[in-house]
């Protein structure tokens, strides 16, 4: 949104002891990063196919909340063909083992 990283729809849980003083679960977050880091991001994100990704989430020791990013690129349409064609094999392949361990 605009200039700044929002991370959105991402669980983090109360803290049990906090009572009154809680957060929201699901709130928009804002990502503290630096302009050029920013920037590095959006220019990825224009190139085709390319999507951000939170790949963990942990808690430094002063308290802060931490992602850790990745920019990940979709499968093309062969990719996705193969993918599909891979898994239908090992299906076929588990079937089959299956019906010669019951018939032996």
């Amino acid at each position: 949104m605009g200039d700044e990283l929002w991370l959105f729809n991402s669980y983090i849980p109360e803290y049990g002891a906090a009572n009154r003083f809680n957060h929201e679960v699901r709130r928009p977050r804002r990502l503290l990063l630096r302009r050029r880091e920013i920037e590095r991001l959006r220019g990825a994100l224009q190139r085709k196919g390319m999507t951000l990704v939170p790949l963990a989430l942990y808690f430094s020791p002063r308290g802060w909340a931490k992602v850790e990013l990745g920019l990940a690129r979709g499968k093309t349409l062969y990719d996705k063909r193969a993918a599909t064609r891979d898994r239908d094999w090992q299906r076929e392949r588990e079937r089959l083992l299956r019906s010669e361990r019951r018939a032996g």
